[in-house]
């Protein structure tokens, strides 16, 4: 690891804390970093350097800030192997998958940063014009979470900055390392105090809701946490807000389905980064003559994947990232296999340092469950039986939440059908996940507010004006 300190960013410069907080390697259950506390003030100097800088970014050419993004994305790439090290080393997640991960964030930069919002005549008559164009709002707060901290932050970065606004970023404190050496290079090739990055704990979060200098939060991360954002933000200056929250998204696999091809598309659907994804597969509705078998072909490869600290070639998966959401996970096996569910793989926490968990398929439980009521995010699955279609499609809708689904058949327009009367942001046909720059994500119910990426997303961060001119 670099013996290089890690600062904030602010208005261009590295700027150390004046306190710190420790940062735990989840494969080890210790702390191998320090991270700077981000005192109040220093937001205010940060918010101050955001808003001088906005001033001249909005007045840029979106060629020009195209340019800009795409230094900063081929900096991103120069910088990927100590990037991706240190994101496995604070995230848990396989180096294989940090590597991706660090890829991603730079095509996010470069494919966000092609698009360009263009006025709108909405009326013309001869005489005068209506035209609808669209204005950057000012500063925007980016608040990301743990799971895929860099890739998270850039994707509101980089829309938020391709619109014409300057930004503030403020990692999670399970995860701040890899956003801040983000910041170090955004200071290179970005202009002075368009890009600011602050690491902290709540207290931090919720100072940036609440500052009146901000003027949109774009927030990624829990329901519980996305709620006291938003009422935080509406209770302050009525700042916008974009919330990507939680999912438990349900994958049904009907009795026409291929088991023994689809089980390890599923498995890693569900089980990719140790369950902590949002659109991972949360719930799994089998029809009632393929279940078991089903069931059992997913515990056999959950048996098989090798478990263990990411920077090990071999790993496939790591640990749970921090220890509250590791207790989380292990009380909901427990109370699962207390109210009559059976773990056909895992069932418990491994024998090791660190925040390991065996990956785990249950089944023998429904609703009423936690397992099956609440988001996991941790490498336990739930598989269950239906009868009938309607009972499946009413069993998977009924939930709180609605980001993805997924329909699975031998017959992709059978699934298609069922696929449609599903209550979510995405839903696909034997497939479940995944995000692209051009399609909007987000989600239904209590899953999030607004869309992120493609034109949607871009526009999210704009405010929409009506001009009445002349001809």
């Amino acid at each position: 690891m670099s013996a290089q300190p890690f600062t904030l960013t602010i208005d261009g410069e590295q700027v150390a804390g004046e306190t710190t907080f420790g940062v735990v390697n989840p494969a080890t259950g210790s702390v191998f970093a320090q991270a700077p506390d981000a005192t109040r003030a220093q937001l205010d100097q940060s918010v101050a350097a955001a808003r001088r800088a906005f001033e001249g970014w909005k007045k840029t050419s979106v060629a020009q800030r195209r340019e800009a993004m795409l230094a900063f994305a081929n900096e991103v790439r120069a910088q990927s192997d100590s990037l991706a090290r240190l994101l496995t080393t604070e995230q848990g997640k396989p180096l294989s998958a940090a590597n991706r991960e660090v890829r991603v964030t730079a095509e996010r930069l470069e494919k966000l940063a092609v698009y360009e919002v263009g006025d709108e005549v909405l009326r013309s008559d001869g005489t005068s014009r209506v035209v609808l164009d669209y204005q950057p709002m000012g500063v925007v707060g980016a608040i990301a979470p743990w799971n895929s901290p860099l890739v998270l932050a850039t994707q509101i970065t980089a829309q938020a900055l391709i619109s014409g606004n300057s930004v503030i970023v403020k990692p999670s404190p399970f995860t701040p390392l890899t956003t801040l050496r983000l910041g170090e290079i955004a200071g290179r090739t970005l202009p002075r105090g368009v890009f600011n990055t602050l690491s902290g704990g709540n207290d931090l979060g919720q100072w940036m809701t609440e500052h009146p200098g901000i003027d949109k939060i774009g927030f990624v991360g829990s329901v519980a946490t996305g709620k006291r954002v938003m009422a935080s933000a509406a209770a302050s200056n009525l700042k916008r807000v974009s919330l990507e929250l939680g999912g438990n998204d349900a994958a049904i696999v009907l009795d026409d389905a291929d088991i023994d091809a689809i089980a390890p598309r599923l498995f890693w659907s569900a089980f990719v980064n140790s369950g902590q994804i949002c659109m991972a597969i949360k719930r799994v509705f089998a029809h009632e003559a393929i279940a078991e078998h089903l069931a059992a072909a997913l515990a056999d490869i959950a048996r098989r994947a090798k478990v263990g600290d990411g920077l090990d070639p071999d790993v496939e998966l790591g640990p749970v990232q921090n220890r509250p959401q590791y207790e989380r996970v292990l009380g909901l096996i427990e109370d699962a296999l207390v109210r009559g569910g059976r773990a056909l793989s895992g069932g418990g926490a491994l024998n090791r340092p660190g925040y390991f968990i065996a990956p785990t398929v249950i089944t023998g439980i429904r609703e009423g469950v936690r397992l099956v009521d609440e988001e996991q995010f941790g490498p336990v699955l739930p598989v269950m039986t239906f009868n009938t279609i309607d009972e499946a499609v009413q069993r998977a809708n009924a939930t709180r939440f609605g980001l993805g689904a997924s329909v699975w058949s031998g017959s992709p327009l059978r699934a298609a059908e069922v696929a449609c009367r599903l209550q979510a942001g995405t839903v696909w046909v034997n497939a479940h996940g995944g995000a692209a720059a051009d399609i909007p994500f987000g989600g239904f119910k209590e899953s999030g507010m607004g869309r992120a990426m493609g034109m949607m997303g871009i526009k999210s961060y704009m405010e929409a004006r009506v001009l009445h001119l002349p001809q």
